[in-house]
């Protein structure tokens, strides 16, 4: 993820929805018939997926979802929408996340093709523009009983495929501010200005040598974090810290970047504002800055501050 991020974070988003929300809640959720009939498709490129958790009305507070299913006999009757979902507009197969007749959250696989089901594509985007962003849209949409996850119910689900994917982002994050530090040390051994190249006043040394240690220090905290995971021992806080630390590493190492670019740094012939552009989604999508910091703070206080 870190080096493809360093790439572009919507080819990034297009790699980890398809690992960690589509392929991981099957894996972990689903039906030994499930597993066959999608994981090895997905796993080839063949099939792809997509995560339907975010609706127009209840981002960060996913708990307040609408959409619903309501069951009819052999089958079950999906009605809702999601929005702001990656993948959506060539997904084969959302996991989508709805509410019972009871309350209860569950996960389900819905199939392109399914009648009543389409996927809007949303336009006029300035981040993640290489990635494709829709809705998900379902009216009266029939779903057979035997794609419903067997193994898990309530929130649970969605946050622990979520879990996975904000570690995925904690090392893509930093991948960008990679490229982002890449770019800025050649361009400042290359510009001449009073003489001399720029790398060579104290200030451009300055701006430089915090981005590399602050990429530094995000890579270490990533990687006790994946050597914890290794060994079931990372909680969702550990993550939630990560996830927020790297991105905000990666945005302030953009914005150093870009000045000392000066003027040639808001071209499209440097990547620096594209990953710009890019991170102010990566720091609101798959829990916004403000809510994993919330995370953290009810971690260390014991106390819940979103209530």
């Amino acid at each position: 993820m870190q080096e493809i991020e360093r790439g572009d974070s919507g080819i990034r988003s297009t790699a980890s929805v398809q690992g960690s929300l589509v392929m991981y809640p099957i894996y972990a959720y689903g039906s030994e018939e499930q597993k066959r009939k999608y994981l090895p498709k997905l796993a080839t490129g063949e099939l792809m997926g997509c995560f339907g958790l975010t609706e127009p009305d209840h981002g960060s507070n996913p708990g307040g979802m609408v959409t619903n299913i309501k069951d009819s006999g052999d089958h079950y009757i999906l009605n809702g929408a999601k929005m702001w979902i990656s993948n959506s507009p060539f997904a084969d197969i959302p996991v989508v996340w709805a509410k019972d007749e009871s309350g209860k959250i569950r996960g389900l696989v819905v199939e392109r093709g399914m009648p009543g089901f389409s996927t809007p594509e949303t336009h006029n985007k300035w981040s993640l523009r290489a990635s494709a962003t829709g809705e998900l849209v379902f009216d009266n949409v029939k779903v057979p009983k035997e794609n419903i996850f067997p193994n898990v119910s309530g929130l649970k689900g969605p946050l622990g495929c979520l879990n996975q994917a904000r570690y995925g982002i904690s090392w893509g994050a930093i991948g960008a501010a990679m490229d982002c530090y890449d770019t800025a040390l050649r361009y400042a051994k290359e510009r001449v200005q009073f003489g001399r190249p720029i790398a060579g006043f104290q200030l451009q040394q300055k701006k430089l040598a915090e981005m590399i240690t602050e990429i530094t220090k995000a890579q270490l905290l990533v990687w006790r974090l994946g050597t914890l995971k290794n060994e079931n021992r990372a909680t969702a806080a550990q993550i939630s810290m990560a996830k927020r630390n790297s991105v905000e590493v990666a945005i302030n190492i953009a914005r150093e970047a870009r000045q000392i670019l000066g003027g040639m740094g808001i071209t499209g012939e440097y990547s620096i504002m594209r990953h710009m552009m890019n991170l102010e989604s990566v720091i609101t999508y798959e829990g916004t800055h403000d809510i994993h910091l919330l995370i953290t703070g009810m971690d260390i206080t014991g106390e819940d501050a979103f209530k």
